[in-house]
């Protein structure tokens, strides 16, 4: 795992990548497409299911980022709801269901469709 050079002035923590990892094949896509984003360095995956358990140091940690990107598979958006009820403010979500990938509950899912929300999402380069 590559080093997180994605902090910035405006916060003390570095730019984190919340995904919704749910049972589904875009689930999977979320978390797949954080993993890539971490390895980039351009954020730091983290941990939704600490932050919904109301673990401190890991609220803590996600309020002083610099910023929050929330990846949820589909329309039910696990992580926008857990990081609005924990009151962590998200600098971009996305859907990866509204990219056009229909969910399903196989797990298949293609590199091309990893490039597409890596794309879709505005991070350094």
């Amino acid at each position: 795992m590559a080093d997180c050079d994605c902090s910035c002035t405006c916060s003390s923590g570095p730019v984190l990548v919340l995904p919704c990892s749910g049972g589904s094949n875009v689930g999977q896509i979320t978390n797949s497409a954080a993993i890539e984003l971490d390895m980039q360095g351009k954020a730091r995956m983290y941990c939704l299911v600490g932050i919904a358990a109301h673990i401190s140091g890991m609220v803590d940690s996600a309020k002083t980022a610099s910023g929050v990107i929330a990846l949820d598979g589909c329309q039910v958006a696990c992580a926008r709801h857990v990081l609005e009820h924990i009151g962590i403010p998200i600098t971009q979500h996305l859907i990866v269901t509204d990219l056009g990938i229909k969910k399903n509950h196989n797990f298949s899912y293609t590199s091309a469709e990893i490039s597409s929300v890596l794309d879709s999402l505005q991070t350094p380069t």
